[in-house]
């Protein structure tokens, strides 16, 4: 036990006792701090530097003072070797604390003068405050080992003030320990709550991919199965179709069954175990009239617009299209009770553009919190049709959420 002390101490105080440790600026985001204008907050980001400083000079005024400046010069001087030598100003300050009672004939207090111990107590503060609790413990039990060794062997007899400084010291170290230990609790809670949520927005993202693949799985294993069956029939629709003809035809069927078996077993990994593929063909923008008349009969007031030519686009835009509106209006039912909306359609050329806005949330119903997920999934959609999307607050408090999917004529077949 007394071995494993020893290295304790060893590794707090004894190895690289001078090492070049600067004090770095205080941070400025703060709660308090981050509401201070920009110019404001460059200062004060060096107010620990202008606290030792400030400390030290008391202390060297305490020595002129007392008509002798060199005993307030010493203590001062360590107390500023903290900024950037901290546990080396530890081991001045004791090794010092002697000749300055010498140089100032004071020995009630032996071997503390008032500047020695103000500089004492102060270095001590300060290394406390840039190490780690333990040092401060190492820190206190030698200060009061070499405080008792100079009033037991070296003194002349009369009283020492260790006792006092020892007392002091305990309340001063208690409190920056705390305060230690409560930064790096909420330290790591922070941590472990932004891995929290990088993990949880992560497996959403790869739901909401697999929800994507789900349903592009559907759309894609349809058009393969038509053109499949159309291959399969079409010699029959041709009288004494060529030997070519036929062949040719057997081929697109056969590629069209092999994709279809290659599809099926790529992104069949991606189904849950009690998925069942939906009846109905998966929804269009041409569905968007039953969605808007369902989330009316649910509250929300809606006003749709439909701008540019109406076309047929290719089914994975148009499915990608009807879930960003469906999620957006879904959205504004639970973030924002009592909101109209508006939804946009505008077919241009090139692509589609989407927008659903809402005001801000009335009446007495408390808006639902989230956790963005809807948004995320959104993203996804448009980012793998290489689209673009924006989702951000408006000045009137509400919400808008605009997108633009490039997208062809879907040609006729």
């Amino acid at each position: 036990m007394a071995s494993g002390l020893f290295q304790g101490m060893r590794r707090e105080l004894l190895d690289d006792v001078f090492a070049y440790r600067l004090l770095a600026p205080m941070r400025t985001d703060g709660p308090v701090t981050r509401r201070l204008p920009r110019f404001v907050r460059e200062y004060v980001a060096w107010f620990p530097h202008a606290l030792v400083a400030g400390a030290a000079l008391i202390v060297m005024s305490v020595g002129y003072t007392e008509g002798k400046p060199v005993t307030g010069i010493v203590p001062a001087a360590v107390i500023l070797l903290t900024l950037v030598r901290p546990v080396g100003a530890f081991w001045l300050s004791l090794a010092t604390a002697p000749f300055v009672s010498i140089m100032s004939g004071y020995w009630d207090g032996w071997p503390w003068a008032p500047t020695s111990f103000m500089g004492q107590l102060t270095v001590m503060t300060v290394v406390a405050a840039r190490t780690r609790p333990r040092t401060a413990a190492w820190m206190w039990a030698l200060t009061g080992a070499f405080g008792f060794f100079c009033e037991l062997v070296l003194s002349r007899g009369s009283g020492g003030t260790t006792w006092p400084l020892l007392v002091v010291s305990a309340f001063v170290l208690l409190s920056v320990t705390v305060f230690h230990t409560r930064r790096a609790a909420k330290e790591e809670v922070t941590a472990q709550q932004t891995v929290t949520a990088q993990e949880r927005s992560r497996r959403t993202l790869l739901e909401e991919r697999t929800t994507i693949a789900r349903e592009l799985h559907d759309v894609v294993a349809h058009h393969m199965s038509v053109v499949a069956i159309q291959a399969e029939a079409a010699p029959y629709r041709v009288e004494n179709p060529p030997p070519e003809l036929e062949q040719a035809f057997v081929t697109i069927r056969e590629n069209a069954v092999a994709a279809l078996t290659e599809l099926r077993r790529i992104l069949g990994v991606v189904r849950a175990e009690d998925y069942e593929a939906p009846d109905a063909p998966q929804p269009t923008l041409n569905d968007l009239g039953a969605l808007i008349a369902n989330v009316r009969d649910a509250g929300l007031t809606v006003d749709a617009t439909v701008t540019g030519a109406a076309r047929e686009l290719p089914q994975g835009v148009e499915l990608s299209a009807y879930r960003i509106v469906q999620e957006a209006l879904s959205n504004v039912l639970r973030h924002a009770p009592g909101a109209s909306a508006k939804v946009e359609v505008s077919y241009v050329l090139g692509g589609l553009g989407l927008r659903v806005v809402n005001g801000p949330p009335r009446g007495l119903v408390k808006p639902s919190p989230g956790a963005g997920h809807g948004i995320t999934g959104m993203r996804e959609r448009v980012a793998m049709l290489d689209g673009e999307m924006t989702a951000e607050t408006t000045d009137d408090g509400g919400y808008e959420v605009a997108a633009f999917i490039p997208a062809q004529r879907q040609e006729a077949s």
